[in-house]
């Protein structure tokens, strides 16, 4: 596969895949996404994206158009192509812990009568270490003629263009020289902004992402750790965040106190590398992450106080308004959202609740049918005893909150996400609540 211009197939058109694929389009590959489910296919193929991300809708028409990209759920047009990246899901399956591999051993499988000789593939997905090693050896029986890396996905949901195409580093795991030179070739655009590249055996490629992810939990449930001790020392969490933050080696991303992470990959990651730990007889080396997942729960659970503390333990006769469902800004994946496990948990005692969000509101719907939804922000909190800042997105933070105080039953507000200017909502005349600083 010397010619400069690979054909490239993505299996798996999802977030990941759909991402990739119009990426890999936009720096001339000629590429297909190659999905099961042929209704978001016929949607792709339309330019429409089944999930909101900033700026994807456009590339993705663009690439379209241009001919480069094209979406099938024919697995035979793999033939055609000379790379084959896996993107699909490794849900957490239902009764563990660990990882689900089924989509994953399917899509190999079904690629493996289209593999050409010298053909490499992929994976991007999310895996427990050891799965590319079982895949590799499963090839050597059923395609000796293709070959397998593992090459780790980064991507943060609302930054997905910017994470593909400028990516902070690339991460391969071979087993040889020549796959690294082929996706030396494939990213070669990206190599010449200097990304960093590293090389890595498979294991290592598959342990760094599940790493970084255990990571970032660590560090935001370590400021919700500090932010329980403010709240019994009468501290401020904030400036605590913001005096440690200066420290180079410990950087101030990450450090914002509130209702902990949520998303479809730092919760279903970390129990699934703990899952793999246990496997492997290093059960004790990732015990800590237990506590980081029960950390990042019980911030859910303290909002929870905190409502009940403002109202009563009762909460039947009271309607409250709750600003965001996606797990994070820019996104409308409420795949374990927080604010809306603490929606839901609300409204299971009684409460009336009724959220609003800018984009998130028909995936919440599906997963939460009893919840009531608001198509505005004033909509949402007319009437409320009281206000729930949960996702913090740009539209929330610029809220006047003189011009809202007229509209609600009980101006008091809790900011589940540090997000709020405090002053600005007291100085109108709100009573604001925010999880690790002294109330006022």
């Amino acid at each position: 596969m010397s010619h400069m211009n690979p054909v490239l197939s993505v299996i798996g058109t999802g977030y990941l895949g759909a991402t990739h694929a119009a990426c890999m389009s936009s720096l001339g590959f000629t590429v297909v996404g190659i999905d099961t489910d042929k209704e978001k296919i016929a949607q792709l193929s339309r330019g429409e994206l089944p999930f909101y991300e900033p700026g994807l809708d456009e590339l993705l028409k663009v690439e379209i158009a241009s001919g480069r990209l094209t979406f099938t759920s024919d697995f035979s047009t793999a033939a055609q192509a000379d790379i084959h990246f896996i993107c699909v899901g490794t849900p957490q399956k239902a009764d563990s812990l660990a990882a689900d591999l089924t989509y994953i051993e399917g899509a190999v499988a079904a690629l493996v009568p289209y593999l050409k000789p010298g053909s490499l593939i992929v994976g991007k997905s999310t895996v427990p270490v050891g799965t590319a090693k079982k895949l590799l050896d499963q090839l050597a029986i059923t395609a000796p003629q293709a070959d397998l890396a593992w090459n780790p996905e980064f991507l943060r949901e609302g930054f997905a263009i910017e994470d593909t195409l400028r990516p902070n580093r690339l991460v391969v795991g071979v087993t040889n020289d020549r796959a690294e030179e082929i996706l030396r070739e494939v990213y070669a655009p990206l190599l010449a902004l200097g990304t960093p590249w590293i090389r890595a055996d498979l294991p290592t490629a598959e342990l760094v992402k599940v790493a970084a992810n255990s990571f970032l939990a660590t560090k935001i449930s370590f400021i919700n750790a500090m932010a329980e001790v403010c709240e019994a020392a009468g501290g401020d969490v904030t400036v605590l965040a913001q005096a440690i933050g200066y420290d180079p080696r410990i950087g101030n991303k990450f450090l914002q106190a509130g209702i902990g992470f949520g998303g479809g990959c730092l919760p279903k990651d970390i129990r699934a590398f703990m899952a793999r730990a246990e496997e492997l007889g290093a059960r004790q080396a990732l015990e800590f992450l237990r506590e980081i997942d029960a950390i990042n729960l019980r911030a859910r659970q303290r909002v929870i106080g905190l409502v009940r503390a403002e109202l009563t333990q009762d909460l039947g006769a009271y309607k409250i308004a709750v600003l965001g469902a996606a797990f994070k800004p820019d996104s409308d994946d409420v795949r374990d959202s927080p604010s809306l496990d603490i929606a839901a948990q609300l409204r299971a005692a009684g409460a009336s609740v009724t959220v609003h969000d800018p984009k998130a509101i028909v995936n919440a719907k599906k997963r939460f049918p009893d919840l009531t939804f608001a198509a505005s922000v004033t909509e949402c909190i007319s009437g409320s005893d009281l206000v729930l800042h949960l996702t913090e997105w740009r539209e929330y933070r610029d809220l006047n909150p003189a011009d809202l105080i007229s509209l609600v039953k009980n101006p008091i507000i809790i900011d589940g996400r540090n997000a709020l200017n405090r002053d600005r909502w007291i100085a109108a005349g709100w009573k604001f609540h925010a999880l690790g600083r002294s109330n006022a």
